[in-house]
């Protein structure tokens, strides 16, 4: 969360040509209801199992695209396989710290709501990070860069890696 996936995706996917998805306006599309209201009917673990069902459609896309997802979508051991069989995994990491500032005026993720944001995204990080090094190709630090830098460092990434 706050790492920059959507922002920086977009921009991607414009300078690459290709469509830009993300994960959680695709559950939000499917369910026809909001975040918010797909984790208080259902859930994490309902929004979790919709979440697998949009990155499974997203990585079946026959032609190329660029994925935003969730933070916490690659905690799937079946999303992790299918994001790397699909394409390139670039990882954009930041401090909790870092997170936490930019998502400061941010009250539309349920994993934050209450509490110290800079210690729940320490949390999420040190339970998360075994599943982003199986899954990422390449991590990109966003500390002190623009979003033009990250788009720049990202696409040079991407050129290498499908070379």
């Amino acid at each position: 969360m706050g790492a920059g996936k959507s922002t920086v995706g977009a921009r991607c996917a414009a300078r690459l040509g290709r469509a830009f998805v993300d994960t959680d306006e695709l559950v939000v599309a499917m369910a026809g209801v909001p975040v918010d209201h797909i984790w208080a009917a259902e859930g994490e673990q309902g929004f979790r199992t919709r979440e697998r069902a949009a990155v499974a459609d997203a990585a079946a896309s026959p032609v190329p695209l660029v994925i935003s997802c969730g933070g916490g979508a690659v905690l799937d051991p079946d999303n992790r396989r299918l994001l790397r069989a699909s394409g390139i995994v670039v990882l954009l990491d930041a401090t909790p710290d870092a997170l936490a500032s930019r998502l400061s005026e941010d009250d539309t993720r349920p994993l934050l709501r209450g509490g110290d944001r800079t210690a729940t995204l320490e949390r999420l990080r040190a339970l998360r990070a075994p599943a982003y090094e199986a899954v990422a190709h390449v991590t990109i630090d966003t500390a002190g860069r623009t979003i033009d830098d990250v788009t720049d460092a990202v696409l040079q990434e991407f050129a290498r890696c499908a070379a």
